[in-house]
This record gives structure tokens, C-alpha cells and sequence, in this order.
């Protein structure tokens, strides 16, 4: 399963188990086992670095794990499943970008003193006027 560029995921690593789907479908839901689960276990993966594992661990926990059951056909439920443990696999992964610290520009810096002089005469007029007004 490709989870992103230079990341593949060996199908053995994924247990994939059926049961039987919950809510309506008549007689055909009784049958079928077309509910799909797809778990993955982080620690015991030799796809992924140790640093990636630790990063999934850290965002998902040991196990990850996806289910489908929207689909009436075993082998849909099982697509879906895969593409959701991929995608939050994918996400898990993201190194968030180090963010920079920045200085406000002169005009923002203008525009707050503008506010906090309009804020304060506002108020000012507001006063009970004083003794030599």
C-alpha cells in the first residue's frame, strides 16, 4: 500500500478482518460479511524509519486502524479501508513547517496606534466632565 512518495507499506504488515456490517440491508446483511477493518502496527513495521514510527505513535498511537462498511461488496469496503489507514498514515507523517518568526510592518504597527487613540478619545468623552471644564 503507498502511503506517500518513498513510502510503501508491505501488504503482510496490514491485517485486514471482516464481520458482518451493522444497520439495514435485509437478509443480504445477515450473510455477508462485508464490514472491513484494516490495522496496522506501528512498532512492528519494517516500512517505516524510527523517527516515522515515533511520529505515527505520537499522533495515532501503536495501532492504527480504518474501517469501512458504507459499500454492499466485501472488496469496495476493503479499497476504502486501505485508502483511509493510508491517508491517516499520510497525515501522521507531516513535518510540520518551522515557523518564522516575523515583525509586524509599519503599517499595522499605524493602524493599532490609529485604533488605541480613537478607543481612547472615545472613552474620554464618555467621562463626567470635570470641575474647571
Amino acid at each position: 500500500m503507498m502511503v506517500r512518495p518513498g513510502i510503501e507499506i508491505p501488504d503482510r504488515e496490514i491485517v485486514v478482518r471482516t464481520s458482518r456490517s451493522s444497520g439495514p440491508g435485509g437478509q443480504h446483511a445477515n450473510v455477508t460479511a462485508s464490514r472491513v477493518e484494516a490495522v496496522f502496527d506501528v512498532a512492528a513495521s519494517s516500512a517505516l524509519s524510527d523517527d516515522q514510527k515515533r511520529r505515527v505513535m505520537a499522533r495515532l498511537g501503536p495501532r492504527v486502524t480504518a474501517v469501512a462498511q458504507e459499500s454492499r461488496g466485501q472488496a469496495r469496503n476493503r479499497e476504502l479501508a486501505l485508502e483511509r489507514l493510508a491517508s491517516r498514515l499520510d497525515h501522521a507523517l507531516l513535518v510540520p513547517r518551522a515557523r518564522r518568526a516575523t515583525k509586524p510592518t509599519k503599517s499595522s504597527r499605524e493602524r493599532r496606534l490609529q485604533e488605541k487613540r480613537r478607543s481612547s478619545e472615545r472613552k474620554r468623552t464618555r467621562r463626567r466632565p470635570s470641575a474647571d471644564d
